[in-house]
């Protein structure tokens, strides 16, 4: 009799265990298919980003080659790339709302691949194939690296789905990891403003350091911002939590402040530069933001970190080969401003413009090397006139003439 009851407990208890097998694979195919819905999301707006910017571009390029008195936002392609920029940002905001953040914003290399596809493809110039492979050599190996780490990326990225509604968000905004991990970022934040405004430590790293800082504030309200929308758009009403207007001013705010810095960084540093350097930065903060404020990364296995890391750094490379093939762009200066000379009042700066020592790595005109520069500038070497202390009826002159040698 207890063998026949033991078999009919085993025999109850298994359809239970099947039907629990059975719901949590069906909740990771759905968490995967959220993840995926957010990864084609994201992808998609940073490709129309990126084409929307280049038509952009080209109507400018259009209007200042041509003699068109029209402005460049009366043009229809101007509008046509604004248009597909509004789309593109709406694509990316809404992916926050379905996939986890450090999934999210890695695919940003999606945008610098289309860039760099799109300059090669729409190129004016005729080369050869040797000359056209040893120019772009770099940025074809780059765009496989980086489609490669975004493979990884979507592949091994992290699982976690939660409801953002306002008790979750409280909940992880009092945590004390997130309070610690503010606080840490907070003094790092005050330190690099303080060297950038004060010591002026106008260094590409630590302007970009604090877009970075910013931008992992912005990516986080973003995702709160977005996802809480979702949610009431499903019916669970959100927008009547107080922490959804912190969320949405704080978005706001971080955005306009990030904007600011990495256009004066722009001012400063070649494009490209911004680009590469500002992508793994920002990358590797937000995805730091994201793992201490939602905790993105908790239940994952080692192998899933792993790659997902190995993803980042391909991409990272990737992204570092892209920029680097890029034309650095060369002002035009003139060969001589009036400012340049001793004494001479600048136009554009109210103040006296003192010209340089020739030592400096100033180039004047269609000088572009200065080693030559204390030979063309020698003075010219005139003929000693000695004093005749001993003859009487010969004067000496008033002056006294001497010579200059080049190592003077």
């Amino acid at each position: 009799m207890e063998g026949g009851n033991s078999l009919n407990l085993q025999l109850q208890q298994l359809p239970l265990a099947t039907a629990a097998v059975s719901v949590q694979s069906h909740a990771d195919s759905f968490s995967y298919k959220e993840n995926l819905i957010g990864a084609l999301l994201a992808i998609f707006g940073h490709l129309v980003i990126s084409i929307a910017l280049n038509l952009q571009k080209y109507s400018h390029i259009r209007l200042a080659g041509s003699k068109d008195p029209r402005a460049y936002f009366k043009t229809k392609t101007w509008w046509c790339g604004l248009f597909l920029l509004v789309l593109g940002e709406l694509g990316v905001f809404s992916s926050y709302a379905f996939a986890p953040l450090s999934l999210i914003v890695p695919l940003s290399a999606v945008s610098v691949i289309a860039s760099a596809i799109i300059g090669i493809i729409f190129i004016k110039e005729k080369w050869k194939p040797k000359d056209f492979l040893r120019r772009y050599v770099l940025s074809f190996v780059g765009c496989g690296l980086a489609i490669v780490g975004t493979y990884l990326l979507i592949t091994f990225g992290p699982n976690s789905h939660e409801k953002m509604t306002g008790e979750n968000i409280t909940r992880h905004l009092v945590s004390w990891p997130f309070l610690l991990y503010m606080l840490v970022e907070i003094i790092i934040f005050c330190l690099l403003l303080y060297f950038y405004k004060e010591k002026n430590a106008n260094y590409i790293v630590v302007i970009l350091l604090l877009v970075a800082l910013l931008g992992s504030m912005t990516v986080v309200t973003v995702k709160a911002v977005a996802g809480m929308i979702v949610v009431s758009i499903q019916g669970n009403l959100q927008l009547d939590y107080p922490i959804f207007y912190i969320m949405l001013v704080c978005m706001i705010a971080t955005a306009i402040f990030q904007a600011t810095f990495l256009a004066q960084a722009s001012q400063l540093y070649d494009s490209s530069q911004i680009a590469s350097i500002g992508y793994i930065l920002s990358t590797t903060v937000a995805i730091t933001a994201g793992a201490t404020f939602y905790l993105d990364f908790t239940g994952e296995d080692v192998l899933h970190i792993c790659m997902f890391a190995l993803g980042c750094l391909i991409a990272f490379l990737g992204v570092f080969l892209i920029t680097r093939n890029r034309k650095k762009s060369v002002p035009f200066e003139p060969y001589i401003s009036m400012d340049a000379m001793p004494g001479m009042q600048n136009m554009h700066d109210k103040g006296i413009a003192v010209q340089p020592d020739l030592k400096a790595s100033f180039s004047y005109g269609a000088l572009e090397n200065n080693d030559n520069m204390p030979e063309i500038y020698t003075p010219a070497t005139l003929p000693i006139v000695q004093e005749q202390h001993g003859s009487k009826g010969v004067s000496a002159p008033p002056y006294r003439v001497l010579e200059h040698s080049k190592k003077e």
